[in-house]
Order: C-alpha cells, then sequence, then structure tokens
C-alpha cells in the first residue's frame, strides 16, 4: 500500500497498472516497457509514474486531453 505522503509515490500505482494491466497500446506504455527489459520492472514503474506527472501537469496547465499515439499528436498540431 502506497504512503499517502509523496505524489510520485501515489503515481506509481497507476503507472504498475498501465504497464501491466492496460490492453491499450501507448507510447507511454512502450517507452515503459522498453525500460522495463532493460532495467526491471521497478524502476520501470518510477520512470513511468514520473513521466506520467510531467504529462499530467502539462495537460493542467494546457488545458489539453490525453493523446493515446504520437500521430493523434501530429494530426492535431496540423
Amino acid at each position: 500500500m502506497p504512503r499517502s505522503g509523496h505524489p510520485l509515490v501515489n503515481l506509481t500505482v497507476p503507472a504498475n497498472v498501465l504497464l501491466t494491466r492496460v490492453a491499450k497500446w501507448s507510447a507511454l506504455k512502450a517507452w515503459g516497457l522498453r525500460l522495463a527489459k532493460r532495467s526491471g520492472l521497478r524502476k520501470a514503474k518510477v520512470a513511468v509514474a514520473r513521466k506520467l506527472a510531467v504529462i499530467l501537469h502539462r495537460m493542467w496547465m494546457d488545458g489539453t486531453d490525453f493523446r493515446w499515439s504520437s500521430q493523434e499528436a501530429a494530426q492535431q498540431a496540423a
């Protein structure tokens, strides 16, 4: 059970779910799985949690929605 103190600790649970349970592909999941092969699942969870924190912060500041793929991002930018 994660402690409620540090926000990054709280984001390791969604990061674990993204890496192990979510069937839908995303660039974040692919990056995390490649990292898990290299460095192990434990480190990959923390790295994905940190990246997720950065993405969430950017989404809150910009008011944008999460883009599952980089192709969606390219279409919206064009």
